[in-house]
């Protein structure tokens, strides 16, 4: 409970922050298993994705994000396990056995959607970046999950590479082609 009115306070807030205006293009929300896959230029990305997505969608719907960042403090610790029921991602220990992709696969089971980053970490020109190769691997074990692609215009501006606190601004999450 405790968890889940503070996800619904930080989903106003990133609202409020980054000023987005969501638009739904070719496709609406839905809580069919899905994976959101976007560009990648803030910490806040994440967060400002899933704040766009209605509460019964958001629920069921889990960032994928690099355990490393996510584990570093009790605050986003508490974030990434109890608020936003992050997959986090071992970037260190990549295993074959044990990949990333079957790790995502195992975990969203039957129900859960994922929000993904293929460009792997941020990046800070105004292009999306080249893809690696985990989305392709995800959707060729998983081919029943929707691909939706996301485009994220002016993240980097709000909260930049190397800064702390975010600047509010507008920006505009774009679900579809």
């Amino acid at each position: 409970m405790e968890a889940n009115i503070t996800g619904n306070i930080l989903a106003l807030i990133a609202k409020v922050l980054s000023g987005a205006s969501v638009r739904w293009i070719d496709c609406q929300p839905d809580t069919c298993q899905r994976v959101y896959f976007a560009n990648h230029t803030s910490h806040l990305d994440a967060i400002v994705i899933w704040s766009a997505l209605p509460p019964e969608v958001r629920s069921l719907t889990r960032p994928v994000a690099a355990k490393d960042y996510w584990t570093a403090g009790p605050v986003r610790r508490y974030l990434s396990r109890e608020v936003f029921n992050a997959l986090l991602i071992d970037r260190t220990e990549i295993k074959v056995h044990q990949s990333p992709v079957d790790v995502m696969i195992r975990e969203i089971g039957q129900s859960y959607s994922l929000i993904v980053f293929p460009e792997g970490g941020r990046n800070s020109g105004p292009d999306v970046g080249e893809f690696k190769s985990g989305l392709y691997y995800l959707s060729k074990k998983r081919p029943d999950l929707e691909l939706i692609p996301v485009y994220l215009d002016n993240m980097n501006r709000i909260l930049p590479r190397g800064e702390v606190l975010p600047v509010p601004l507008l920006s505009c999450v774009t679900f579809g082609p």
